[in-house]
């Protein structure tokens, strides 16, 4: 399989760009978060890649970190969910917002992108749910539980708050506090709520 391109820029036609590796023109489909992040034309990119065969055609899709390809990959394997929406999902936010919107379990944010519903945005969170590996989310991971925050999280669960609530109460906690410190200042967050 096809997993990896390297060559020279020679049009973009948003989502799809054309890269010269060789003399052959490879016509590859990007998320708008891969195509902010190329340089000008005749330059030399480097994308990571998904091959796909269909009976009707066959396509390849490019990326420019392996997290985006990984979550395209996890979006695809949904039933109900193509290669069109997985590249809209991962234009219409980032690969850490998407893994926040799977732990937060905030379908509002997938129906925010063009083609998905709600019934859709749900069972993106149910498949998803759990599946995202630890480097697909490191942003998220970073922003919603921080080292002492993942056992203020479990103090949190085991007080019989649901994992959306805990999750929601560690956003309000100072990053510098102690565990003590945030158990209280989370229960103070959710006794408000």
């Amino acid at each position: 399989m096809i997993g990896r391109i390297q060559g020279t820029l020679i049009a973009v036609h948003p989502p799809r760009l054309v890269v010269d590796c060789h003399g052959v023109g490879y016509e590859i489909d990007v998320p708008m978060s891969t195509l902010y992040q190329l340089p000008g034309i005749n330059h030399t990119i480097t994308l990571l890649t998904h091959f796909q065969v269909r009976e009707d055609a066959q396509q390849l899709f490019g990326f420019a970190t392996e997290s985006e390809r990984e979550a395209f990959r996890a979006l695809i394997k949904i039933s109900g969910v193509g290669s069109r929406t997985a590249l809209a999902v991962l234009s219409g936010m980032s690969v850490n917002e998407l893994a926040q919107a799977i732990a937060l379990q905030e379908p509002g944010r997938f129906t925010q992108v063009p083609g998905i519903g709600k019934k859709t945005a749900e069972r993106l969170l149910l498949e998803l749910k759990g599946k995202l590996g630890p480097d697909l989310g490191q942003g998220a991971g970073a922003a919603v539980t921080a080292q002492p925050s993942s056992e203020v999280l479990q103090a949190l669960l085991s007080l019989g708050y649901s994992e959306k609530e805990a999750l929601l109460a560690i956003k309000q906690i100072s990053p510098d506090a102690s565990v003590s410190e945030g158990i209280r200042q989370g229960l103070k967050y959710l006794s408000k709520v």
